[in-house]
């Protein structure tokens, strides 16, 4: 089920917001929590009710180990044998969840690279990815790492299920931990509704949605027709997919992730920021502190940490996070144009973090870290912007390529293309029925250029709100609620449900 869609909208969510706090009112706390599991699973299984199927066997195995690894005392269990057999679950409940992710994922990319490494002729099996699976795969692995660790202690299956399947970040994120989530579910209850929460999850809600509906799907139908027509695209034709791709990635996935805020806010749940203005990072480095946050906190505490971090010298260091990137390209897909995706931004990351150790003079650093105090640091610090931005866009190409061919030839005629007048079909692309209807008021489609007019405008809106205008959280939190604000929010919901038939699914259901 779609955030951005007429079921969820007008039936799934009026049914669990008034079903969850009738049970709280009623003292059923326990059933809240399990109508709030169901109604979860009702959400993943409107996609297809296999992939339910698959999520809850996941969630069943998990649920095993987690209670294996947890008990203790003599005679009680895995526990009572030492650590060697609590290593040995903990191992078998890993392989447990890759496998599953492997077989589903990346299968049949294995045998796709057999085929072309030694000429076999593997027969591809087209297994469908369920959605959400590297998500909630991720956030199960870490609660089994933390419980062997002694940092969770047992807690009942309807709490652990519904950790799990939570359906605000069921899908795209954010990766939750325990520490999070289980002492927010085991405080439902104890307080009555908060209004001013509700008020401000349904404003971060709608304005994650406008992102969604009234800009990324825009931008959306720029890149597809990019790169379904590549032949025919000049220079700035190219240049333009690449940009209406970054920006419609970001769009897209800052939309979701606000929509999942405020939804949590509107349940009374936080749930934690996991995309925070990435396109106005200073460097690589401060990119990856904004984009995918809980991502880059997962591979941190689980891979780069254990790996030795940077303690075990500056070299290790530099491996430790190249393979991090690499693991990261692959999480994010099955093609060797993730693996490039990957590396790009580990070598770029590399490099930062080797200037960064490197820089001894404190205009040195204080470029290298954003720092943008005096006009001359502020141009310094608008350069690297701008240079982060279009790095970032660049490999983005290899993220929504087909394959590292495709994202080869989008590159270069970028750079070295034909240069001819920017295509009028592209143009077309960029033109929203009811803007183009304001065109026509003010008389301007006379004007040779007037199909120019909406795209050059959506790509400055775009770059203006993703590099230098508050975020939707931020906007939320200065809210003043009053006539004015509540008159543009309806009419942004509005506008976003009157263009729900032509919306598509979100980028990172394919992740």
């Amino acid at each position: 089920m779609l955030f951005n869609s007429y079921i969820f909208v007008f039936v799934f969510f009026p049914i669990c917001l008034f079903g969850y706090y009738g049970l709280l009112q009623t003292r059923h706390v326990r059933a809240a929590g399990i109508f709030l599991t169901g109604m979860s699973f009702w959400f993943y299984g409107y996609f297809n009710l296999s992939y339910l199927l698959i999520m809850v066997c996941s969630i069943g195995g998990n649920y095993l180990f987690h209670r294996l690894l947890s008990r203790r005392g003599a005679g009680k269990g895995i526990a009572a044998y030492g650590t060697a057999s609590r290593r040995a679950v903990v191992i078998l409940a890993v392989v447990f969840n890759l496998g599953l992710l492997f077989y589903f994922k990346y299968f049949d990319f294995l045998l796709l690279v057999l085929n072309g490494a030694f000429g076999t002729d593997f027969v591809l099996r087209g297994i469908l990815l369920p959605l959400g699976i590297s998500f909630f795969t991720f956030q199960q692995i870490s609660f089994i790492v933390d419980t062997y660790r002694g940092e969770v202690a047992a807690c009942p299956f309807d709490e652990y299920a519904l950790f799990v399947s939570f359906f605000p970040q069921l899908i795209a994120g954010p990766i939750v931990n325990h520490g999070e989530m289980l002492p927010q579910f085991r405080a439902r209850g104890k307080e009555k509704p908060d209004w001013e929460k509700i008020a401000s999850g349904l404003a971060l809600f709608v304005l994650g949605l406008s992102k969604k509906v009234l800009l990324a799907d825009t931008y959306g139908a720029g890149v597809d027709y990019g790169y379904e027509n590549l032949a025919l695209l000049g220079r700035a034709d190219a240049v333009f997919v690449i940009l209406f791709y970054a920006l419609q990635l970001y769009f897209d996935f800052s939309g979701y992730c606000d929509m999942a805020v405020g939804l949590g806010r509107m349940l009374g749940i936080g749930i934690p920021v996991n995309f925070d203005s990435p396109y106005k990072a200073a460097n690589i480095v401060d990119f990856w502190k904004r984009w995918h946050i809980t991502l880059n906190r997962f591979f941190t505490k689980y891979v780069y940490i254990p790996l030795g971090g940077n303690r075990r010298g500056e070299g290790r260091m530099y491996f430790n996070l190249l393979l991090v990137f690499f693991l990261s390209g692959l999480w994010h897909g099955a093609g060797f144009q993730f693996l490039v995706w990957g590396m790009l931004h580990g070598v770029l990351y590399v490099i930062t973090r080797f200037l960064q150790r490197r820089g001894r003079r404190r205009n040195d650093t204080s470029v290298i870290n954003g720092e943008n105090s005096g006009i001359g640091r502020r141009i310094l610090a608008i350069a690297s912007q701008t240079a982060t931005f279009l790095y970032v866009s660049v490999a983005w190409v290899y993220f929504r390529a087909e394959s590292v061919a495709q994202a080869n030839t989008l590159l270069r005629t970028a750079f070295a293309g034909e240069v001819k007048k920017i295509s009028l079909d592209l143009a077309e692309c960029l033109q929203p029925d009811e803007f183009w209807y304001v065109i026509k008021v003010l008389h301007l489609d006379n004007l040779s250029f007037s199909r120019y007019i909406l795209m050059f405008l959506m790509l400055a809106v775009g770059l203006y709100l993703s590099m230098t205008g508050r975020n939707a959280i931020e906007r939320t939190k200065r809210l003043k609620y009053g006539p004015v604000s509540a008159a543009v929010l309806v009419v942004l919901a509005v506008w976003c449900i009157l263009s729900f038939s032509g919306v598509s699914t979100f980028l990172y259901f394919n992740f």
